[in-house]
């Protein structure tokens, strides 16, 4: 029975709101840290690479991203739920997911290669595909990651990736100045993933655990592939649709109009963060509450769709009218063709925001088939549109088409009966219908008090 008294307004002074704040801290203070480094690195290579070796670096990263995302199964969200749910089970959990991404990293590769080869790439192109495909292999032991976030101790995986994020910035930056090719810029790639797994190493043991303990258990695997599979497909869609505008910019157009567009599509997505830290963050408060109390959960829904829309919105609109101005003072005007893209493509954030948070929902009520579904249908709007847009528009028609795709996708959740009161919370939300209703209450009570 659901009560209805139940206080659903936030308590700043208590001990969980402390400290989902403080881990929500350090994940922000790790992804600003993360973007501004490489913000300017970043800027520092594709300055040095120009849009033509930078056009292909990011078709390869691209390329290689369309099967990459298999390698992780799609387990994340599901792991952490599992684990808050049953943390005396954690190395059996740990380790069931760690021996089966290894064997999808693997497998991944393969299939990377295979792909790569019947696509008749050139072999310069082949090799820099098959050496960013095999940071995979790496991935599999960033499993740590989730353990970590389970336990809201986000600051272990601050610990891992910063020091190898730090590492892998000073080589790049060390590949610029001693003027070196392209394929090491590939190389580093996937250097990155083996530091950060290193370091998930060390923050690990020095945190009392051991891998040692770790096992492989069959049914858990069963029951962890029954939940997140439609999650392993959604997550394959995922990077078909957020990869093929590249892929496909290149096939209609040339490697040169990827680095403009790269460009462009780096500068929104390093915003990216701000959702998936927040959302991360508290998903293990928003998987309790669901736990105790329907009302205080969709509160707990309501308010990090009111967040994150308001965040987005605040982050598009100047970027809006300052995108010629942005492209021509961090690129210069070599990539001045990206400041089209970027206004167009920045109102793809708003979609994003709002579609990590209604993951976090549609996780919690274990409701995967329609997350991937959802999916789906982006994908699909994602591709015709791209194959009629590029022709016409070029790489403004694939910005234009990642907005209307990824538009599509997260408001589908309105589709079905079930969850259709999400997509009026996400409506109130863009609306700022609970902002202005705060803000009008608190107007009234301040003309009472005078």
């Amino acid at each position: 029975m659901i009560e209805n008294n139940i206080n659903t307004k936030i308590n700043f002074s208590s001990e969980t709101f402390k400290k989902y704040i403080a881990n929500t801290g350090w994940m922000f203070a790790e992804k600003i840290f993360r973007t501004l480094i490489a913000f300017f690195v970043g800027i520092y290579v594709a300055r040095y690479l120009g849009p033509a070796q930078f056009g292909l670096l990011n078709y390869a990263i691209s390329f290689a991203g369309l099967f990459t995302s298999f390698a992780n199964l799609g387990m994340d969200s599901i792991v952490v739920r599992e684990l808050v749910k049953l943390p005396e089970r954690k190395d059996e959990i740990l380790g069931t997911v760690f021996r089966l991404r290894l064997v999808g990293a693997f497998v991944t590769i393969s299939l990377v290669t295979l792909t790569t080869f019947l696509a008749n790439e050139p072999s310069f192109n082949l090799l820099l595909i098959v050496i960013i495909s095999s940071a995979t292999v790496f991935q599999s032991i960033t499993i740590v990651e989730q353990f970590f976030q389970s336990k809201v101790q986000a600051k272990y995986n601050v610990i891992a990736q910063s020091s190898s994020f730090v590492i892998a910035s000073i080589i790049k930056v060390m590949l610029v100045f001693f003027n070196q090719p392209l394929i090491y810029f590939a190389i580093v790639q996937t250097l990155e993933i083996l530091f950060i797994a290193i370091g998930y190493y060390f923050v690990y043991t020095s945190n009392g655990y051991a891998f040692s303990q770790w096992k492989f258990v069959k049914e858990t695997a069963k029951n962890l592939f029954r939940d997140s599979w439609p999650l392993v497909l959604s997550g394959v869609v995922i990077a078909i649709y957020m990869k093929i505008d590249q892929v496909m910019i290149k096939y209609f157009m040339s490697v040169k109009d990827v680095g403009y567009y790269a460009v462009a599509v780096k500068l929104c997505e390093a915003w990216y963060f701000v959702p998936m830290a927040i959302s991360t963050s508290v998903f293990p408060a928003i998987v309790n509450a669901k736990q105790t109390n329907e009302k205080l959960y969709l509160s707990r829904l309501q308010k990090l769709y009111d967040f994150l829309a308001t965040i987005a919105i605040a982050i598009a609109i100047p970027v809006t009218f300052l995108s010629d101005f942005i492209i021509n003072l961090l690129y210069g005007q070599a990539y001045q063709p990206a400041a089209s893209v970027l206004t167009i493509y920045i109102w793809a954030g708003v979609a994003t925001f709002l579609g990590v948070a209604s993951s976090q929902y549609l996780i919690s009520e274990n409701l995967t088939k329609l997350a991937f579904y959802r999916t789906l249908i982006g994908m699909i709007v994602n591709v015709i549109m791209n194959l009629y847009l590029i022709p016409i528009y070029g790489i403004n028609g694939a910005a234009i088409a990642t907005l209307v795709s990824y538009s599509f996708a997260t408001f589908s959740i309105g589709f079905t009966k079930k969850t259709s009161h999400q997509f009026i919370m996400m409506m109130k939300s863009l609306l700022f219908i609970n902002i202005i209703k705060e803000v009008l209450k608190n107007g009234l009570n301040f003309k009472t008090k005078d």
